[in-house]
């Protein structure tokens, strides 16, 4: 959640910075809940005062003392139920974003910051279905729509696609995780998936757990609760998990083939820092995905979301867009974001900095997903990249 205190000192500023993701509502709606429940502070002080009492009270002290507690007994009721309001209120206000993010809410508000390799030709080009071997008809009968088997040397790909970017996080001192996919409401909470993003998750409600749409969740929740020594930061993580969406509003879009389907796998960096740190944390995160990208010899482009269209947790995002000749266009395949102290704030993951204790700052990026075996399949038409035939990929995928 945002500074509370630094929003009460610079009001105009936080509001006009949240504007631009269309949150200046929910931010006056936080301030007012507020100021609400800072006006009740003072009253249950000076009644806690009253009820103090020096030596042994007359029947009348006695009596005047009674009416107080229920007094303040009323009036704690109210502080409670105005706090709970405003904690209510500060879960549905967003990240500010950074300065350098630009304005919109569209794929054509993005910022492009550079191009890298030559695309291919998209005539005549075959989408990745045709080069690989799916099949989403059995998959629709035993799972339903938006989701697909990978089989034969097409898993083989990208089996090893994962074991690649494992291996050269490590090689950089990323930690390997393999996190728990279900995870209990706290975690999206602590992440702000909740509320935002809830309409994407999937719930198990009988056992009061939810499905991750992305390995940031656990990994956020690693260190809840904890004060890290600010030696040991930053404190860098890589897990591979299998993610899962609901896709909630994206009927009709990308439909065909595995572009945008229900469950897919992912290689997630995760890292806490200092505050001082983490913009150059965030751009150390965004140089891992594309040396990865690089090495594969994927064209891509990299570019900055527009505030409006960046998670409710993220200050500033980079998208990594990877070429696709079927469809003649750039598709983002990896997100790497600062959160600042947003996630640490919720999740109450702190270090001790010059001024005392304070939250850390989190930031997530992708390395990997299955979007980029697909890209793979469609820039080399069943090729395989030198860089994975030694982590089990074959030399070409046949069906």
């Amino acid at each position: 959640m945002i500074d509370l205190k630094a929003a009460r000192n610079d009001p105009a500023r936080y509001r006009a910075a949240l504007a631009r993701k269309g949150a200046a509502d929910a931010f006056d709606a936080l301030l007012e809940a507020d100021e609400r429940w800072r006006a009740l502070v003072p009253r249950i002080d000076e009644l806690r005062g009253r009820t103090k009492v020096k030596g042994r009270p007359s029947p009348e002290q006695l009596a005047a003392l009674q009416g107080v507690k229920e007094e303040l007994r009323a009036a704690e009721e109210e502080l409670a139920a105005a706090e709970s309001a405003r904690d209510e209120l500060a879960l549905r206000v967003p990240n500010v974003p950074a300065d350098d993010v630009p304005d919109g809410s569209t794929e054509d508000d993005v910022e492009e910051i550079r191009r890298v390799g030559e695309p291919s030709e998209s005539e005549g080009s075959r989408e990745h279905v045709e080069i690989g071997r799916f099949d989403m008809e059995r998959a629709a009968r035993m799972s339903g729509a938006r989701f697909g088997y990978w089989i034969g040397d097409t898993a083989r790909l990208s089996l090893a696609l994962y074991r690649f970017a494992l291996e050269r996080l490590d090689a950089k001192g990323f930690v390997t995780v393999l996190p728990p996919v279900l995870v209990r409401e706290d975690a999206l909470i602590g992440t702000g998936a909740f509320p935002s993003d809830e309409a994407n998750i999937y719930e198990l409600a009988d056992d009061g757990l939810y499905l991750a749409g992305t390995a940031e969740i656990p990994l956020a929740s690693l260190h809840a609760g904890e004060i890290l020594a600010s030696e040991q930061l930053p404190l860098r993580y890589v897990a591979f998990s299998p993610c899962f969406r609901r896709e909630a509003g994206a009927a009709g879009r990308d439909t065909r083939g595995m572009i945008r389907v229900h469950q897919f796998n992912k290689v997630e960096q995760f890292s806490f820092t200092r505050p001082a740190d983490s913009l150059d944390e965030h751009e150390l995160l965004l140089a891992n995905t594309e040396e990865l990208v690089r090495e594969l010899g994927l064209p891509y482009r990299v570019v900055v979301l527009p505030a409006g269209d960046i998670s409710s947790a993220a200050a500033k995002t980079y998208d990594v867009e990877v070429w696709f000749p079927s469809q003649g266009r750039y598709r983002e395949t990896a997100s790497i974001s600062n959160t600042t102290d947003f996630q640490a704030r919720r999740l109450g993951i702190r270090h001790r900095g010059e001024g005392g204790l304070e939250p850390v700052h989190t930031l997530n990026g992708t390395a990997v997903v299955d979007r980029m075996a697909l890209a793979i399949l469609e820039n080399f038409e069943g090729e395989v990249p030198d860089a994975l035939r030694p982590l089990g990929a074959p030399e070409r995928v046949t069906r």
